[in-house]
């Protein structure tokens, strides 16, 4: 599968930051999480590798303060995709380790210079105030 060169820039980027990044393409199929994304999520990414948004969206447990479940149309980087604008939201995920976070996110979508959709990316950390 050929990769729209923002997606690529985007994986480099997401490679130097010290904040956890998620890439998705326009059909929401994960294409990469950082490092420091493995630490919250509990799986690195050699060891999951791409996945479907259906997938993903309930992989990592995301529920509310009341311990609701989240549906994945709730979650940020989903709404992105439908919407092809930012956004923001704060939950809580049980990682694949067991442990539960609150994390804070902020979604962007990836459309480069041709105005094409090339898919999104979620940066996201924990409220460190919440474990």
């Amino acid at each position: 599968m050929a990769l729209d060169i923002e997606i690529i820039l985007s994986r480099q980027l997401a490679d130097c930051l010290s904040v956890p990044v998620f890439i998705v393409d326009p059909q929401g199929t994960l294409l990469f999480y950082n490092e420091p994304a493995e630490g919250i999520l509990g799986k690195r990414f050699t060891d999951t590798g791409s996945m479907p948004v259906g997938e993903w969206s309930t992989m990592f447990k995301p529920f509310n303060d009341k311990g609701k479940a989240l549906l994945p149309k709730e979650l940020p980087l989903v709404r992105t995709l439908h919407r092809k604008e930012p956004a923001h939201g704060s939950f809580w995920i049980k990682s694949l380790d067991g442990s539960s976070y609150k994390i804070s996110v902020t979604s962007y979508p990836i459309i480069g210079r041709s105005k094409v959709f090339s898919g999104a990316v979620a940066i996201f950390w924990t409220d460190n105030e919440a474990k």
